[in-house]
């Protein structure tokens, strides 16, 4: 398939490929797109940016417009984070305008009553976290049974987050006569056994290498004492040119980071899970139309920021789980764009970059540290220790389920006399 306008698919569909200027596939979109309009589950594993969301949405919807007539919930669409829902559900409106398949989205932090009204008049699609979806079914307010065609996105993400027993739930009152899509950037050994479990015959699609980045992400290190990172920051944003997405790892890290930017003269926005679901969705958008120049995020809630263009990557602090690295440079590059990322180490934690080389099976390119960058004071570069998990109190997971995460080293605490 190299257009899609070759898809066997209802006019409703065309029109709106067009309307969207979609006309020709990305690879996986080719590859995936027949496969699950002729009924086959699929194992789908692509780099960040590649158009899987569109691989699993346009069949999904093909399936349901000649199954029209079913009443209640017809396919679920899983995914670990509440931006990455409300990112898939836009795709989903733009793809269904005039088909009469609708969504609700079905997520933490946002009007329960809200969702449950959409649910109530008739959504045909929940595009839910597994943590509010489960509490809905535990109370009965939602009905399952229906469900023809299941998508778990970002799958191996969800269970390092801890949802694996959420999803054990619900794939267990999910009728078994059902299409069953798994999509993720990465694909580990953590999730072979529910697909032994839960696909039929899956066809298994790869695009890629899913532990390399993109060709087209000119990657480098730089090996920088703690108080010279935010100045060697600020030398790029002034020097270079183009929007920069920055991970810290903690929540505390990326206010105090977005604030420190502000002050020095950049526009400049954090988002992580504690912040609310209105000043999220604030700093997303402004960071996609260009009000913000810089948006801090941690890993967790940058799983939904899918905005095309983004120049700069920066890694200001190592992730805690080495594959995080590829899911967070894969933010540039994307599209067969050209993008750049940069990441910030200090000497102590080589270790670390060797981890994350081993994983890439390539070495970053070490870029020497300008001279005469500005230090902080002590106490502006104290870093709190790093929290179990980003997730906000509504899409974190239960305790029981351990997760593979190495941890920052520190010291014992000391009882404070009283």
């Amino acid at each position: 398939m190299k257009l899609f306008s070759e898809l066997p698919l209802s006019p409703a569909l065309q029109s709106n490929l067009v309307t969207h200027k979609f006309v020709q596939p990305t690879p996986v979109q080719a590859q995936a797109i027949p496969q699950q309009l002729a009924g086959h589950d699929l194992v789908i594993t692509a780099q960040t940016g590649t158009g899987k969301t569109l691989a699993f949405v346009l069949p999904l919807l093909e399936k349901l417009m000649k199954n029209a007539a079913a009443p209640g919930v017809s396919a679920l669409i899983l995914t670990p984070t509440r931006e990455l829902a409300i990112q898939i559900a836009e795709c989903f409106s733009k793809l269904a305008a005039g088909t009469g398949i609708r969504a609700a989205v079905v997520v933490g932090g946002l009007s329960e009553q809200t969702q449950l009204q959409t649910i109530r008049k008739g959504a045909q699609v929940l595009i839910a976290t597994p943590g509010r979806l489960s509490d809905f079914l535990a109370r009965k307010l939602v009905k399952l049974a229906g469900v023809q065609v299941l998508v778990l996105d970002e799958a191996d993400r969800m269970l390092d987050m801890g949802f694996l027993p959420a999803i054990t739930k619900l794939l267990a009152v999910l009728p078994s006569a059902r299409q069953t899509v798994f999509c993720s950037a990465t694909l580990e050994p953590s999730v072979a056994h529910l697909i032994r479990e839960h696909l039929k015959n899956p066809v298994r699609i790869a695009i890629g290498s899913t532990t390399k980045p993109a060709e087209e992400i000119d990657l480098h290190l730089y090996e920088v004492e703690q108080d010279r990172k935010l100045g060697l920051l600020e030398k790029m944003l002034h020097e270079e040119r183009g929007s920069f997405l920055v991970f810290a790892r903690t929540k505390h890290g990326a206010d105090r980071l977005a604030k420190k930017l502000v002050r020095s003269g950049s526009k400049a926005a954090a988002i992580h899970g504690d912040r609310t679901q209105s000043q999220r969705n604030i700093a997303l958008r402004g960071f996609q139309e260009g009000s913000y120049r810089v948006l801090v995020a941690t890993d967790v809630a940058a799983r939904g920021v899918h905005v095309e263009g983004i120049a700069h990557v920066i890694n200001y602090d190592l992730p805690q789980i080495p594959e995080d690295f590829i899911h967070r440079v894969g933010r540039t590059g994307r599209a067969g764009l050209k993008g750049t990322a940069s990441t910030f180490s200090t000497r102590s934690e080589r270790g670390e970059i060797r981890k994350i080389e081993r994983l890439l099976d390539m070495q970053l390119t070490r870029r020497p540290v300008p001279a005469g960058l500005e230090q902080e004071t002590r106490a502006a570069v104290a870093t709190p220790p790093a929290p179990r998990s980003h997730a906000a109190p509504s899409e974190r997971a239960p305790r029981a389920h351990h997760t593979r995460r190495f941890e920052p080293s520190g010291g014992k605490r000391r009882s404070r006399k009283r």
